[in-house]
């Protein structure tokens, strides 16, 4: 039997890197039919037209769908055909021969809904490189997973179980959304100990790359996760298997601490040397820990950054994650919205 694929990959202004990845997914299943669907968050560069020269099908948001990480995937499985969904993004490079053995694993293992391998980050700067290697990464995991982060191959069926590909409202921590619905199902999630792709990500600096997550709104998605998943069946998942929780809880009750020591210590003096003492402490254990001045202070600071948006994430106004999201055709296939 012929295999179908249809890969999505995401898009916002990524015309330095959008020919080379449709060619790379274009060739990516020997034999096979591969359906390329352009998911367009609203691209203001070249994006588009260099899409369209190729023989996929491009589809861009429309006024009052705005983006976020989250409406990506969805914009383009509402689209797609195919029993087998690939998601990936607009800088990245398919692996040639990931596809084939991805596809084979899945037919092998019935109650898998999803497969992926590593995700190859080509473009860090020396500061977000050392933080990465040295901690746990969902990406660096092999095995059973539960997340697919980077993208991978889905089975559709397991999505169209789950209700829906991706929020559309979350700015963050969408593929561990849709890990937790699929596994709350009785699905299982997979990394293959093999390249899923080369990832030519933002070259900035670790701090401006830390104000610009602020600016799109991506750090607060921890905030809109956890409003998204209350009363629904995958919330203890959530609470129990989600580690920046407690380290959130943590930075809360440091703050806190600080405040009450500024609002009850008489002495204002004395509250301030207090409250240095405190921060001082905190970041001379981060970096102990983390072997690094350097990435001790950048670690409080990015504390700070996520306790700020993390309630702003929470009580930000939802949209049903189900729905059509707003669009338009710019080439390739024709399809309305249902009725």
């Amino acid at each position: 039997m012929t295999k179908t694929v249809s890969i999505i990959m995401k898009t916002l202004n990524e015309e330095k890197r959008i020919a080379a990845a449709i060619e790379s997914a274009l060739k990516a299943l020997p034999g096979g039919i591969v359906e390329v669907i352009i998911a367009d968050s609203g691209s203001t560069d070249r994006t588009v037209e260099i899409a369209s020269q190729y023989p996929v099908t491009v589809v861009q948001i429309i006024d009052p769908a705005r983006p976020s990480c989250g409406i990506g995937p969805q914009l383009g499985f509402q689209y797609s055909h195919h029993d087998f969904i690939c998601l990936m993004d607009g800088d990245m490079l398919l692996d040639q021969d990931f596809l084939t053995e991805a596809l084979a694993f899945l037919d092998a293992n019935p109650k898998a809904a999803g497969v992926t391998g590593h995700v190859v980050e080509m473009n860090l700067d020396n500061l977000e490189f050392t933080r990465r290697v040295r901690r746990a990464s969902p990406e660096n995991r092999t095995g059973t997973i539960d997340r697919m982060n980077g993208g991978g191959l889905y089975r559709r069926a397991a999505i169209q179980q789950a209700g829906y590909f991706s929020d559309r409202n979350l700015h963050g921590y969408e593929e561990f959304d849709l890990g937790l619905r699929l596994r709350s199902l009785g699905w299982s999630l997979h990394r293959l100990d093999r390249h899923f792709v080369s990832h030519f990500g933002h070259t900035m600096n670790a701090y401006k790359l830390l104000v610009r997550r602020w600016q799109s709104k991506y750090l607060r998605g921890i905030g809109e996760l956890l409003r998204a998943a209350i009363g629904r069946p995958h919330w203890p998942m959530l609470i129990s298997e989600l580690p920046e929780l407690r380290l959130w809880a943590g930075v809360y009750v440091w703050l806190a601490t600080m405040l009450a020591v500024l609002v009850f210590v008489p002495d204002k003096s004395t509250a301030l040397l207090i409250d240095l003492a405190l921060v001082v402490g905190v970041v001379a254990a981060m970096s102990l820990k983390q072997r690094s001045l350097t990435l001790g202070i950048y670690a409080v600071v990015a504390w700070l950054f996520h306790a700020a948006a993390l309630p702003l994430g929470f009580v930000h106004a939802r949209r049903s994650p189900g729905d059509w999201i707003e669009s338009k055709v710019m080439a390739g296939q024709q399809r309305s919205e249902p009725s």
